[in-house]
């Protein structure tokens, strides 16, 4: 079983080259992103045996989720705001690389990744077998996620935030994407100062 939480810093051997091809990507037109805060590149950033490096560190192969912006950047200014928050995604196994400059993100309110158990129920992540199912009182996944998540991943007062990992330069966060995660707020006025993540999201090699 993959680890729910591994931190990795000073994982690329040249960072401010990444952040220098993350930031000369195309982006989405401001206001134009989906649920989340913040825009999205066009494409994804270069990094050469990124899959190849993650799969090494956690001893099983992975590759890029199909369907998803697999290594792909976001850019998060303090002012941004988006449609949905706290949620699980679409993967075997999530991860995010933060690019922002090491002076932004030593700042007061240069959060991580927010990890939440929902109130009402007590969960922190989705149900990993059967029988964690069975516990709950749901009858099935989509059911628990959509009276959970869905219903509530705009409201905060329904969840407590259980932890939060520290923004640092070139710090790899990768995670199980059944716990229930956000984004800390961005930050920033331009996108020089704002939060910048390559977002990865990973599927299981079959061999």
């Amino acid at each position: 079983m993959l680890p729910s939480l591994t931190i990795i810093d000073d994982f690329l051997t040249d960072p401010w080259a990444a952040r220098r091809a993350a930031l000369a990507l195309e982006y989405a037109r401001p206001g134009s992103g989906g649920n989340y805060p913040g825009r999205d590149s066009t494409s994804a950033l270069p990094v050469e045996g990124i899959n190849a490096s993650v799969s090494r560190h956690v001893g099983v192969e992975l590759t890029g989720a199909k369907g998803t912006e697999h290594g792909h950047c976001r850019i998060t200014l303090k002012s941004d705001k988006g449609r949905s928050g706290v949620h699980i995604d679409p993967a075997f196994y999530s991860g995010i690389l933060y690019l922002s400059r090491p002076e932004d993100c030593v700042k007061p309110g240069a959060g991580g990744t927010d990890f939440y158990r929902h109130k009402r129920t007590g969960l922190e992540r989705v149900p990993a077998n059967g029988a964690e199912l069975a516990a709950t009182g749901y009858d099935g996944l989509d059911e628990l996620v959509g009276d959970v998540v869905n219903k509530d991943t705009t409201q905060p007062s329904r969840w407590e935030r259980v932890m939060r990992v520290p923004m640092r330069f070139n710090r790899l966060v990768l995670f199980s994407p059944w716990q229930f995660h956000n984004a800390a707020p961005g930050f920033g006025t331009d996108a020089e100062s704002a939060r910048l993540v390559m977002l990865l999201f990973f599927a299981r090699t079959r061999g």
